[in-house]
């Protein structure tokens, strides 16, 4: 018999797993590997931004000392947390495309959904939690131009990491069922 605590956790976890399966509709055995690459992305994200924005603070000299100190938003872990039901279909139609033009998809991709995003968020919530309005090359203050070649290699540089997970995943799973 399991602990109440034990229970509850385990049961916090089905109705987590269940609503966000539910919301991307997903569906089929694979659901709970895919909400759990879900949660992975969404760490990553958070972590990646917080070095993109500490080492652009730190190189451009808005910090003067050697802290680094990044951020990020809540809004961005389910944000990013969308690579699975979004980027990784997408990787696998275009596995034997070439690099570059995979890379330019990719790109195009992020910049989409970024300018979505920014807007729902905008209109639900009032404000866009990154403002782009302040740079050179913004479209509507959601996404920058400039930021193509980063969004081009953040594609390319998502595929190994998208099959090293789908390749950890049962392994995750398992630890996490013991």
């Amino acid at each position: 018999m399991l602990a109440p605590s034990r229970r509850m956790g385990i049961q916090l976890r089905r109705v987590m797993s269940w609503a966000v399966c539910i919301s991307c509709g997903w569906r089929g055995p694979g659901r709970a590997a895919m909400f759990l690459r879900f949660i992975i992305y969404g760490a990553l994200g958070w972590c990646g931004e917080i070095i993109w924005t500490a080492t652009r603070e730190k190189l451009s000299g808005q910090q003067r000392d050697w802290k680094l100190r990044g951020t990020t938003y809540l809004w961005m872990f389910p944000l990013y947390g969308l690579i699975t039901p979004l980027y990784e279909p997408v990787h696998n139609a275009l596995r034997a495309w070439p690099w570059p033009l995979r890379g330019v998809i990719y790109m195009l991709g992020f910049w989409v959904l970024e300018y979505l995003t920014g807007w729902l968020l905008k209109r639900v919530i009032g404000a866009c939690p990154w403002d782009y309005s302040h740079a050179r090359w913004h479209v509507h203050g959601f996404i920058r131009l400039d930021y193509g070649p980063v969004w081009f290699l953040v594609g390319l540089g998502l595929e190994p990491i998208h099959d090293l997970l789908v390749q950890l995943t049962p392994a995750i799973q398992q630890t996490l069922v013991r």
